[in-house]
């Protein structure tokens, strides 16, 4: 047997894992199969803005050639005037990184900073990403708790008592995946002043900024973090639903007098893999600086708006589900409601319900939290298909509440 390196043991990613393989072979068995498991805009018909589309084409003859490995200037000066437009006036292109997505990116900045054992702090839930990411590169992800009863908001006295010698960085997310909570000025006031106490880097992944509905408001933690090292992190996937022109940025703030070795290092990294996507980087500057249809999605009667509606109100009508309404981002986090399934597990139900209604959804506890009451959705589905979906699920409940020996089939391995 060839073995893999042990270190895999500790990554979750089950967002594309066991459950999202078996819906391939219920596919390929002749079955449809409605993913609910990622936020994959092109997927559901979320077309890249058209004006994108035509800048990476107008540049195609300038993408042949290997980019500087940091992004291309017109990319970062667009990154770097979005910064200036938030305040924070003094903010230059030498600042911005470009990457192939922000993933690539979390692993360039986790493999500069750590060393052997010490600690970043993660919400919980989190995108498994970020927990990955820093087992692979040598930590340990220490998760902080954002409980469904505070509407998913960070806990900041319980992030205070996590804080040890080994704590390096401190992670957030807003809005956030997979909860959809959108955290207000006072809380991330609150994180940005626990950073700069205990001098840890702030890492702000915003790949959702601009997905926010009814009242909430996206608020960047950047000009709120002066007193230590601030890295936002963004990109082309979500808002400009370009997700497969692998296109993120992240941008360094706030003391970057005590900065410069570090960002050296996350550049000598960067090298390694000589540079990001060429073609998509023309697309940065057209994004960032032209009409933003986003907001038509996340208003009334936008596609993303009545998806979200559809959803909440399916909670609202179910005898079996929760919900805290999402906020932002492209997600909702359901849970079942106490003494509706006594002994519920959600890895089980979602293989029950990929298997009998052909829904696949995302375990809750795959983002990295004890409870096994939630599953995550995308709100990316037509708002008539989502109701028609959580009948579905409803439908199952009631089928497992009347045969709750069901409830225990085998978790996937």
């Amino acid at each position: 047997m060839f073995k893999p390196a042990s270190r895999i043991d500790q990554v979750r990613y089950e967002i594309r894992g066991a459950l999202a393989r078996r819906a391939r072979e219920l596919e390929q068995e002749g079955n449809d199969v409605l993913h609910l498991n990622i936020g994959n805009p092109g997927a559901f018909g979320l077309r890249t803005p058209e004006t994108m589309r035509r800048a990476v084409v107008r540049n195609l003859k300038y993408s042949e050639a290997y980019g500087p490995q940091t992004g291309i200037f017109p990319a970062r000066e667009a990154v770097a005037m979005q910064f200036q437009s938030r305040g924070l006036t003094g903010t230059r292109f030498d600042q911005v990184m470009i990457g192939n997505g922000v993933s690539e990116l979390v692993d360039l900045v986790l493999r500069s900073l750590l060393e052997p054992d010490d600690e970043v702090l993660i919400p919980a839930p989190d995108y498994p990403l970020w927990t990955a990411a820093v087992v692979l590169n040598g930590g340990r992800a220490v998760h902080y708790p954002c409980p469904a009863d505070q509407g998913f908001q960070p806990d900041i006295d319980a992030i205070r008592a996590r804080i040890t010698p080994k704590t390096r960085a401190l992670v957030v997310i807003n809005p956030n995946n997979p909860t959809g909570a959108v955290y207000p000025e006072a809380v991330l006031q609150a994180l940005a002043d626990l950073a700069a106490e205990h001098d840890l880097i702030l890492f702000s992944d915003e790949i959702y900024d601009a997905i926010c509905y009814d009242d909430a408001r996206f608020v960047p933690m950047a000009p709120l973090a002066n007193e230590t090292l601030c890295v936002s992190f963004g990109g082309l996937s979500k808002v400009y639903r370009a997700c497969g022109w692998r296109v993120g940025w992240a941008v360094f703030t706030g003391a970057l007098e005590r900065a410069g070795d570090y960002m050296l290092a996350v550049e000598k990294l960067a090298a390694l893999r000589l540079s990001a996507n060429v073609p998509g980087q023309w697309a940065v500057q057209t994004a960032l600086g032209g009409y933003q249809s986003i907001a038509d999605l996340v208003a009334p009667e936008g596609r993303l708006y009545e998806s979200r509606r559809a959803v909440i109100e399916a909670c609202e009508r179910s005898r079996y589900l929760d919900l805290v309404a999402p906020m932002g981002a492209l997600y909702a986090f359901p849970s079942i409601k106490p003494g509706v399934l006594s002994d519920f597990d959600d890895h089980r139900f979602a293989a029950e319900l990929l298997e009998q209604k052909h829904i696949l959804v995302v375990p809750g506890s795959s983002f990295n939290i004890a409870q096994r009451n939630h599953f995550r959705i995308t709100l990316l589905p037509e708002a008539e298909d989502l109701a028609a979906a959580f009948e579905r699920i409803d439908e199952l409940l009631e089928e497992l509440t009347e045969s709750p020996e069901r409830v225990g089939l085998a978790a996937p391995a």
